[in-house]
């Protein structure tokens, strides 16, 4: 739960006590709620807001990710677009000829 670091937990009963219109209206005024069974959490109520954020953080560590594995696997080697045009039996000029999909 560590991007829920500051999340108030309740659990299930309490949170059918309160009522969903209590839950939004909690979560709207920026207060993260885990609702836990058997103290093992089951279910997050936040923003929208605040869903943003998190999803926008997940975006970011897989860009991260992405670049750090293609930093760490670089070899330096680049192939010239030229040579992989021909690679397929094409020229630029039998491309640019080629009728545009529209």
């Amino acid at each position: 739960m560590a991007m829920l670091d500051h999340a108030r937990e309740l659990t299930v009963t309490e949170a059918a006590q309160r009522g969903v219109a209590k839950l939004v209206a909690d979560a709207e005024h920026g207060a993260d709620l885990v609702v836990t069974r058997r103290h093992q959490p089951v279910a997050a109520v936040v923003s929208i807001r605040r869903l943003t954020e998190l999803e926008e953080a997940a975006a970011d560590l897989r860009d991260l990710a992405l670049v750090l594995a293609r930093a760490a696997t670089d070899t330096g080697h680049r192939t010239p677009l030229d040579e992989v045009i021909a690679a397929f039996g094409h020229t630029r000029e039998s491309l640019a000829s080629l009728p545009d999909d529209e």
